[in-house]
């Protein structure tokens, strides 16, 4: 069952966080007074897929497995973040249903912050706000490139570039 625990001693775990890395003392402090501590047990998910939420999340201790469900939906191995990687970047901004679902492989301790909580960090702390929303922005390309290259590694296994070259050529022909 998940326990929310409120608690400086988090300070430089979070810290730890890709996210809050370059935050000073008192930036974390105002980020954990408006963010949660929230410690899981083994199989439990953090995130189902399809659920919205407006949470953003960072994991400070422990593992956790992402997956996806397919069309007959069976889960689908996707990915294993640990300690110091975030997730749930889409919920900051948008109000959308979650694209995975995140499941702990183990005891994990995880800071969750609330989109409208970090809006309020931000416009406190509109320095620390710029560092945490490029970090974030980083973090969405790198994945985003991840998706790219592992999209065109399977095209390339599909269809022979050629082919892909003649059909958008004849697709633009005037014959």
């Amino acid at each position: 069952m998940a326990d929310i625990v409120r608690n400086v001693q988090f300070i430089d775990d979070v810290r730890k966080i890709i996210s809050y890395k370059f935050l000073t003392d008192g930036e974390i402090l105002d980020l954990l007074a408006v963010s949660e501590i929230v410690e899981y047990s083994l199989e439990e998910p953090i995130v189902e897929e399809g659920e919205v939420s407006p949470f953003f999340f960072g994991i400070i201790k422990g593992t956790v497995s992402i997956s996806v469900c397919e069309a007959e939906g069976n889960p689908v191995y996707v990915n294993t973040l640990g300690a110091g990687d975030v997730f749930g970047e889409a919920g900051i901004f948008l109000s959308v249903k979650r694209t995975a679902t995140v499941t702990c492989q183990g005891d994990v301790t995880i800071i969750r912050i609330e989109r409208k909580e970090l809006v309020k960090f931000i416009k406190k702390h509109p320095e620390a706000g710029n560092k945490i929303l490029f970090v974030i922005i980083y973090s969405l390309l790198r994945k985003l490139r991840m998706v790219n290259q592992e999209l065109a590694f399977e095209r390339r296994s599909d269809i022979p570039q050629e082919d892909i070259d003649t059909m958008v050529s004849n697709l633009f022909s005037d014959t």
